[in-house]
């Protein structure tokens, strides 16, 4: 009979490794605790802040729907973008469908480049009409999910101006009752991680003057500014910022022009597939894995408009399609006729990845052995893609549960194990 082994390390070694590693686990713990499972939109969509009104989503909904109407409808638009007719034809419906119902997911009321230099007294009365009109289209239901503003950086010739904003904005909602569930803050053109510890600073205050739950105002960072890529030490500034303000950043978003424009590119290159976008879009991937903090790319100025729709279209879909490729399943529009090929490509995206994710997934968890052998952490990807797909109304429940063989809390389950593990304690 086969003896057992006995372990050479003690019980007090054990224990004195633990010790050593106890700031490690907190580390990760803390700072890591990966993405919460929660719906992420494909899209924000940016206005001046005084264009809001409570049926703006409608109306951009319906503009998008004659705009596809004229240029030979929803299915042409799916070939223009390279997809085969029956995949042509399923996402066709499921777009409409959405133009219909939701056609913005994420709505910026912009305050910054969008609203300009108004003056203190316009921009003052906007804040607080801004605020009214968000309150008055979620108590009427044709609030977007997310929505919120952007207001002036912290820089010293707009710090002022910015927070007074933030502060007018957030008051008169707080007044007017509960707070949107889908709330989402912007500071844009941050340049050093002491300008994110203030907007920390800011919306703390807030909730404390409003008597909000500690970490209910949330905010996104634009990166804009090359100083967040690489500081003066050498060092990134970016990797700091989820672990100077836990829990407080909600996304990171890539500002297309400012920071081409401040390399130097010249008008007519600067783009999202530029190379110095895509260097600092990995810096960005690289800062928040595992941290929750989410990513969306920034915008083409291309717009569907005039005798260049179709053109347009074919570049937008085709950037929404390599952002997708490449992690970032966000991205911002600027037009109405930016929506159909957003969610166009969008849709043709989980659509044609759906049959063979589903495959490997039910194989997985059924462990069934295929062509390919997949581990837990391609697990969860499977998992993920899948799941946003159905968050984003590319595919449907059942066509998950036809072709995966797994349920929607399962299917939440396996993209978000740690999240699953968390709530069943």
């Amino acid at each position: 009979m086969a003896v057992s082994p006995t372990p050479s390390l003690s019980a007090a070694d054990l224990a004195a490794i633990d010790t050593q590693l106890a700031a490690t686990d907190q580390l990760l713990e803390r700072n890591y605790p990966g993405d919460d499972g929660t719906r992420q939109p494909v899209h924000t969509v940016y206005v001046p802040a005084d264009r809001f009104t409570p049926s703006f989503a409608a109306d951009w909904g319906a503009e998008a729907l004659t705009t596809a109407e004229a240029h030979g409808g929803l299915e042409k638009l799916g070939a223009l973008l390279g997809q085969e007719s029956e995949l042509a034809a399923a996402v066709a419906v499921r777009v409409g469908a959405k133009l219909h119902t939701e056609p913005i997911e994420d709505l910026r009321l912009d305050f910054e480049d969008g609203f300009g230099d108004r003056g203190d007294e316009a921009e003052d009365l906007a804040a607080v009409g801004a605020a009214n009109a968000v309150a008055a289209a979620v108590a009427a239901g044709t609030a977007p999910p997310f929505i919120g503003i952007r207001f002036k950086c912290f820089e010293s010739p707009t710090r002022a101006r910015g927070l007074k904003t933030l502060d007018l904005f957030v008051s008169t909602l707080a007044q007017a009752g509960e707070l949107p569930a889908g709330l989402i803050l912007t500071l844009p053109k941050v340049s050093t991680v002491a300008q994110v510890q203030a907007m920390d600073f800011a919306v703390s205050r807030l909730e404390e003057v409003h008597g909000l739950p500690a970490g209910r105002l949330r905010f996104e960072v634009q990166v804009e500014t090359p100083q967040l890529i690489l500081g003066p030490e050498g060092t990134s500034p970016m990797a700091q910022l989820p672990h100077v303000v836990p829990g407080r950043i909600s996304a990171l978003h890539y500002g297309t022009y400012d920071y081409s424009a401040s390399l130097q590119i010249s008008a007519e290159y600067q783009s999202m597939e530029h190379p110095v976008a895509d260097f600092a879009k990995e810096v960005m991937q690289l800062a928040v894995a595992g941290t929750g903090i989410r990513l969306s790319d920034g915008s083409t100025n291309i717009i569907p408009v005039g005798d260049a729709v179709e053109d347009a279209w074919k570049l937008h879909g085709r950037l929404v399609r390599r952002s997708l490729e490449r992690g970032y399943y966000q991205g911002w529009d600027l037009h109405a006729a930016q929506l159909p090929s957003r969610f166009a490509a969008t849709y043709a995206f989980y659509r044609e990845g759906l049959p063979a994710a589903a495959a490997r997934l039910r194989n997985y968890v059924e462990r069934t052995e295929g062509g390919v052998m997949d581990e837990p952490a391609t697990a969860r990807a499977l998992a993920a893609f899948v799941l946003r797909g159905v968050q984003c109304g590319a595919v449907g429940t059942e066509e998950v549960q036809a072709l995966a063989g797994v349920e929607p809390s399962q299917l939440t389950a396996l993209a978000h194990p740690r999240l699953a593990h968390t709530t069943s304690k």
